[in-house]
């Protein structure tokens, strides 16, 4: 990481400070994560990140696979492996994906093939919001044909997150996954 990591029991300027590290736990089972450890040097802005991901990722009505093929997709395009090993293992754990197919959504190239027509939609969508941010009229109507305007929205909301997160994790190289993966970071 780029910078020092905040201890795993941080003792915070205020008490303020202090309520937000108790919230990020709380949401994490009790135990700060690498990424936690990276906002934490910005309280404020790691409370309000806490509340909007505890959204997409609890209180959304997606499918566990439609939101973990968005998030595993933004990963692999964006080349954020932290989020990449975070997430594709969820996917395979919704078993509506083989462990093959998971694996092709790291190849930026792969467009879908062999998906059902809903996860082959949240795969397009995905990779314009990722790559350009211009979506066609013809994807989204396409989205918007199969999925209830309440998921339309959860799903932008959802894919945007993760390419707000991912750059984040890549920027900070969060979880020390550029040397891993030996990427130049020069």
């Amino acid at each position: 990481m780029r910078l020092p990591y905040i201890d795993d029991n941080p003792k915070m300027e205020t008490p303020e400070d202090e309520a937000v590290v108790r919230r990020v736990k709380e949401r994490r089972g009790g135990k700060l994560i690498a990424l936690d450890k990276a906002l934490l040097h910005a309280p404020p802005v790691a409370d309000g990140w806490n509340s909007f991901l505890k959204s997409i990722r609890t209180q959304t009505t997606l499918p566990d696979s439609v939101r973990e093929l968005a998030i595993s997709r933004v990963a692999a395009l964006n080349e954020a492996f932290f989020e990449w090993e975070a997430h594709a293992p969820l996917l395979k754990q919704t078993k509506a994906l083989s462990e093959e197919t998971v694996e092709k959504i790291k190849d930026k190239s792969w467009k879908g093939e062999g998906l059902d027509e809903k996860h082959a939609a949240v795969l397009e969508y995905t990779d314009a919001m990722t790559v350009g941010c211009i979506v066609k009229q013809a994807k989204f109507d396409k989205l918007k044909g199969l999925f209830k305007e309440r998921e339309v929205v959860e799903i932008t909301a959802t894919v945007a997150a993760y390419n707000c997160v991912s750059r984040f994790l890549v920027a900070l190289d969060v979880g020390e996954m550029a040397e891993k993966y030996s990427v130049d970071m020069k």
